[in-house]
């Protein structure tokens, strides 16, 4: 294995938390430091020696600091290679120093961002001169080592002392990919902000850290999460979120969103199997685990509402893999942790993003989330006998569940429980054959409930299947060609149905 000294270095960071043991080790193997404006004065007063990068270029920094280090015989001394004559001859021409670690980190423009700053400061946190040097070094790994985040920073600590401030091509390579990594993460930051309407189609998305999983939606499948759940939840107990735990937190996040009464949702597969509203969190979840007992066994549970012990014995009574609310008692938690494996999640306040992404044919598919939840402004009565306030409530409830179950779907629902749902299925009747069949079998009484679909009855089989099982009110988006067969049916029978005009397929 081959090791290359490091005898010179260019040193100019935003975070000096971590500086000082690095830059003592430099110090101690005698390597030329070069450095400027706060990192510069922040070594000097370690009583470590450091040359000035304007007594080398013989240029000041200009611009109120905004053009420092962007000189030729600063690159120069990055991007030599030491085995070429020909730059060996430049270098000795322009009387060029060698510089053979860079280490640069970026101006916090996610940061800045974030904190709400205007937007003069913001684009004040472009870093120009950075990007460069890192990129420069990047390029000639080499020759050059590069670091260009602190967290990297006890990797080149430990580089440095354990093999007498030299590194390997090995090591000069992977700091070069996280150099490259850091770069086109901190451009894709700006690109966004600078493309806020947007007004330029490109696709760009880019996550600094990945969080390798246990496995992928199957065991012999890898999977990784890119992402910042911190952002989402707090973990409070259990085992790490696999792959599929996490699909199912992701559709308890959004459907329970959806709700602002006191609910409870049972998450199985992406779909619901049990969701209800009560104006008593508990009788919710009573009545949310009632929808199906069954599949709720290893099912995500998530409230909108807080947890507290009486709920907490309830819910222990079952298997589930996570438990997902805002807050939790301290004698809801102290029983809810005393199994280590099960996951608890105390949700955050959380803007679920606009867009969505899905990977498919070598590409990426994009749209707009689905945000539409509509009211009774929305609602449009077709029919002539109309349905009244519970309906109506029944209705909004239903049409909010059907709007996340996976299509072809239909949701039955009675006083804002969900009792039987058809998920999945590849013919509209289909669904609400398995509708009716799950809610009987757990013997909810279909009879006078209400039916939402999410897309439109292309025939008026599906009103007439729902006419025979004693119900009596529908809510879809309407659209079919054949919408009069339906509403004509519906006026002969005494059924009352309402159009939203908007579908809500999810696949």
């Amino acid at each position: 294995m081959s090791f290359l000294p490091i005898k010179s270095a260019l040193i100019s960071v935003y975070d000096k938390s971590q500086l000082e043991p690095i830059v003592s080790v430099l110090a101690q193997h005698g390597v030329t430091i070069y450095s400027t404006g706060g990192t510069e004065t922040f070594i000097k007063g370690l009583g470590i020696e450091v040359i000035s990068v304007e007594s080398i270029t013989g240029f000041p920094s200009i611009l109120g600091g905004r053009v420092k280090t962007l000189h030729p015989v600063v690159f120069g001394g990055i991007l030599s290679r030491k085995d070429l004559m020909d730059d060996l001859n430049d270098m000795a021409g322009f009387n060029i120093p060698p510089i053979d670690l860079v280490m640069v980190d970026l101006y916090p423009f996610e940061r800045t961002l974030e904190s709400g700053a205007s937007h003069e400061e913001v684009i004040e946190k472009i870093d120009i001169g950075g990007v460069s040097l890192i990129r420069a070094a990047a390029k000639n790994f080499q020759y050059s080592t590069v670091v260009s985040r602190p967290n990297d920073y006890h990797l080149l600590l430990e580089i440095l002392s354990k093999q007498n401030c030299s590194t390997t091509l090995e090591q000069r390579s992977f700091l070069a990919a996280q150099a490259f990594n850091t770069v086109s993460h901190y451009d894709t930051a700006i690109f966004h902000y600078l493309n806020r309407e947007p007004s330029i189609s490109a696709f760009k998305t880019s996550h600094a850290n990945g969080h390798v999983l246990r496995y992928g939606e199957n065991p012999h499948q890898q999977g990784v999460f890119y992402g910042n759940l911190d952002q989402v939840f707090e973990k409070l107990n259990g085992k790490e979120l696999s792959y599929n735990n996490l699909l199912d937190v992701d559709s308890a996040i959004h459907l329970i969103s959806d709700f602002t009464e006191p609910s409870f949702c049972v998450i199985k597969h992406n779909n619901a199997c049990g969701m209800a509203s009560r104006t008593n969190v508990f009788d919710a979840w009573r009545a949310a685990l009632a929808g199906d007992p069954v599949a709720a066994f290893g099912g995500i549970i998530a409230s909108n509402c807080t947890i507290d012990r009486t709920i907490a014995e309830d819910i222990d009574k079952i298997f589930y893999e996570v438990l997902i609310a805002p807050e939790f008692t301290e004698d809801a938690l102290e029983l809810l942790c005393k199994k280590k494996n099960r996951i608890v999640l105390k949700s955050r306040p959380f803007e679920i993003p606009t867009k969505q992404f899905r990977s498919l044919l070598g590409g990426v598919l994009e749209q707009d989330r689905d945000a539409v939840t509509e009211s009774n402004n929305e609602m449009n009565v077709v029919t002539t006998h109309q349905p009244d306030q519970s309906k109506m409530e029944d209705m909004i409830f239903a049409n909010k569940l059907v709007k996340h179950t996976k299509s072809n779907a239909i949701v039955l629902v009675k006083n804002k429980q969900l009792i039987g749902s058809g998920t999945g299925q590849t013919s509209r009747i289909e669904a609400l054959h398995h509708a009716v069949q799950r809610a009987k079998q757990f013997n909810h009484e279909v009879h006078d409930c209400v039916l939402a679909s999410d897309a439109f009855f292309p025939f008026a089989d599906s009103v007439e299947m729902a006419y025979r099982e004693g119900i009596r009110t529908i809510i879809q988006p309407g659209g079919s060609i054949k919408d009069q067969d339906s509403i004509d049916f519906c006026n002969t029978h005494g059924l009352s149905m309402v159009f939203t005009g908007y579908r809500h397929f999810k696949h």
